[in-house]
């Protein structure tokens, strides 16, 4: 059967050649068509609809056509334009033409803003066509009928996946003479996106770059009609390359009588390399859409003054879900409830511990003092959730813990662990005197404002670590409405407050607790010693922050602390012997003045080099980023990436428990796996965005890949070498 078909060809084909003498490559032209190539058609996959599609119903000799890519893109997908923004990839096309055609580039139409999280992508959904001119020869022969292939390269993404997709395409044009009319399928639908897809329009524009902001203004062109017509409302600029701004950042502008300004923060690649050509992208507005390219130089004239800018972005509002809500604020308790058994909190145990021992034989005093410790840990974490949902809001790529991601954060909480310390040992007091032995310097506070402060305290120096439960529940919160997310961490809030609250109402609980006495002194200097430890392991995170100056300050600033409140330690014990004691007293004031500025210098050092994992001799390990981990897996290898912080103290104990070992060393080599390391000791959006695509704020996190799986497996946030060597044997 297929001899006869194939005889049947030939002899058609031969008959042609017979018909038309006076065209010897005829047969050529048939042979070609007929040759091995795509269909022609639409081309399907279960995320994307492809198909090349002209414009006009013929094209004539010498002039050049317009096909376009028609996508028709399911739900919950989406395609790329030019500039992709945080992600994905623009559509790409390789042609293969017939000799004498030529391609041109795409002709790319004004795209969506597609925010997920932190991050904001450029580009497409449910259908889009990406015209492309075509020119075609002169010589063209009337009748002939030009085959043009294309592979479409297209990365198609959804919220949780990215598929690259290739697909070939064909189209067959007919060559013909005279104007053609539009095609009639989608000819119409093609032109409209020629017409309106953005273009030079005589626009002059400037850029600026100061102060981690670029600021561009634009004159003349359409917009010198603002003056005299009605206003912009909203303007915002897509640029054509990425690394240029923080493409999730919110835009602000203005508008004056001949243009308008817009500023954005800028990208890290052109805070790294500075302001050194134009920046070309397009500028759309409510009136219109434009490319421009905006050279450095100053701001110009008649760009603002008269009124303020929208960014014209619609942000959608998430919907409300009880059940994931009920969820979340379930293990936000019950998180809460095990942070306090995480390292990072053992210093606060102390200072409760000693408070507790003070008031336990006075009822009413311990109701009173547990519940404004909870007040102030409920006021605390409000205040941390509020700032961190509002920076967010703002385009900031944060996560928990973003406060230890500041190197004067830091300095701040070393000095006040050192003051706690000394404190503690006995070398000055706060309110109560020398007789008001087994609390800590904010518990010695008078009344309810020192159990207060300590619930303050106590959430500031929990921000390191990250219980089982937490991960999941702040990931979820961070993407509820304000006032859910809000409840979820105030949720965590109550699990962290609970068990000392549960025991200051306890009577019979309270009673089984020793009399004071002698020894509550005693236990008071010994609970100093893991506040020592706290501020020593804060400076040794302070020098993986910065570099050795401001160590020298930070250490300086620690030195002039303690001595100042070893003056005013002897200042109080003069007054308490019915002396002046003014010497010390003045003494003690200068030198903490010395501290504090000291300290002002520590925090505003210059950063030094990219913070990064220490390595094993026995598990190397290489920096994470998304392209490390598709090389891996293009090998065929495992991955295991450890996202982790220097400040993070259950990272650092699963670092060192598990991670480093022999065990897991040879585990990971038996496998042929990498072992990536993201850290986030100081911030990095890319981190953040990968933190919250996995559903997490914060880190610990680590993730296992497999060759061949789409997604990562999440191993548990408190890890053993048998856990790790069992999930690299899992199939």
């Amino acid at each position: 059967m297929r001899l006869l078909s194939a005889f049947l060809v030939w002899l058609t084909l031969a008959a042609s050649a017979f018909a038309a003498p006076s065209s010897p490559s005829a047969l050529d032209d048939a042979l070609r068509a007929g040759a091995a190539s795509p269909s022609a058609g639409p081309q399907r996959t279960e995320r994307i609809e492809a198909e090349l599609v002209p414009m006009s119903a013929w094209a004539a000799p010498g002039s050049t056509a317009i096909v376009a890519v028609r996508q028709k893109i399911q739900p919950g997908w989406h395609t790329y334009w030019r500039n992709p923004g945080d992600s994905g990839g623009p559509t790409t096309l390789d042609w293969t033409l017939p000799a004498g055609v030529k391609a041109g580039a795409v002709v790319w139409p004004l795209p969506e803003r597609q925010r997920l999280q932190s991050l904001m992508n450029y580009g497409y959904s449910d259908l889009v066509f990406l015209p492309v001119p075509i020119d075609i020869p002169a010589d063209a022969r009337l009748g002939q009928i030009l085959r043009l292939e294309v592979v479409a390269h297209v990365f198609v993404c959804s919220d949780q996946m990215c598929v690259p997709e290739d697909l070939d395409l064909t189209l067959d044009l007919k060559v013909q003479d005279g104007a053609a009319p539009l095609d009639p399928r989608y000819g119409a639908a093609i032109q409209s996106v020629v017409q309106s897809a953005p273009r030079p329009a005589g626009i002059e524009a400037r850029a600026q770059f100061a102060d981690g902001q670029l600021t561009l203004t634009a004159t003349g062109g359409p917009l010198a009609k603002i003056g005299t017509g009605a206003a912009p409302k909203w303007a915002y600029f897509f640029p054509f390359e990425g690394g240029v701004i923080d493409h999730a950042a919110v835009q602000t502008g203005q508008h004056g009588p001949e243009g308008l300004t817009l500023s954005v923060a800028a990208a890290r690649g052109l805070i790294a390399e500075g302001l050194k050509g134009p920046v070309a992208g397009v500028l759309a507005t409510d009136l219109g859409a434009w490319e421009i390219s905006a050279t450095p130089g100053p701001a110009l004239a008649g760009a603002s003054g008269n009124g303020a800018l929208a960014s014209g972005e619609e942000t959608a509002k998430p919907a409300v879900n009880l059940s994931a809500f009920a969820q979340a604020a379930l293990f936000a308790l019950l998180g809460g409830l095990i942070l306090n058994l995480m390292p990072c909190v053992f210093p606060i145990l102390a200072m409760k511990a000693a408070a507790l021992s003070r008031s336990a034989h006075e009822p009413a005093e311990a109701r009173r003092d547990g519940l404004a410790f909870l007040l102030g840990v409920l006021t605390t974490f409000l205040i941390l959730a509020g700032a961190l949902l509002a920076l967010r809001a703002g385009g900031q790529a944060l996560g928990w813990g973003f406060q230890l991601q500041s190197p004067a954060v830091i300095a701040g909480l070393a000095l006040l662990m050192l003051a706690v310390a000394l404190n503690l040992s006995g070398v000055f007091h706060i309110g109560a005197g020398l007789q008001g032995a087994g609390s800590g310097p904010m518990s010695r506070l008078p009344g309810a404002l020192g159990a207060f402060f300590t619930g303050v305290l106590a959430v500031v120096v929990a921000a390191p670590c990250t219980a089982p439960f937490m991960a999941f529940a702040l990931g979820a919160a961070l993407l509820m409405p304000w006032p859910m997310a809000l409840a979820v961490f105030l949720m965590l809030g109550l699990g962290l407050a609970l068990p000392y609250v549960l025991i200051s109402l306890s009577p019979g609980l309270l009673a089984r607790l020793p009399r004071p006495g002698p020894w509550m002194e005693m236990l008071r200097n010994l609970l100093a010693f893991p506040m020592y430890g706290a501020a020593l392991w804060l400076v040794w995170v302070f020098a993986r922050q910065t570099g050795g100056d401001a160590l020298a300050l930070l250490f300086a600033a620690g030195l002039m602390l303690a001595l100042g409140l070893w003056l005013a330690g002897r200042h109080q014990a003069a007054q308490a012997f019915a002396q002046r004691g003014l010497l010390s007293g003045l003494a003690a004031l200068v030198v903490l003045i010395l501290a504090l500025g000291l300290a002002i210098g520590a925090g505003r050092a210059p950063l030094s080099g990219p913070a990064s994992a220490e390595a094993s001799d026995l598990l190397a390990s290489q920096p994470w980023s998304p392209e490390a981990v598709q090389a891996a897996l293009a090998e065929g290898r495992p991955v295991l990436v450890n996202f982790t912080a220097d400040w993070c103290v259950t990272c650092k104990i699963n670092e060192r428990t598990a991670l480093t070992s022999r065990r897991t060393a040879e585990a990971l080599q038996a496998h042929n796996a990498v072992y990536l390391v993201g850290d986030w000791t100081r911030r990095d959006d890319a981190i953040t965005a990968e933190l919250e695509r996995h559903g997490r704020s914060g880190v610990p996190l680590y993730l296992l890949y497999t060759p061949g799986q789409p997604e990562p497996r999440i191993l548990p946030q408190l890890l053993t070498e048998g856990l790790i060597i069992d999930a690299l044997g899992a199939k």
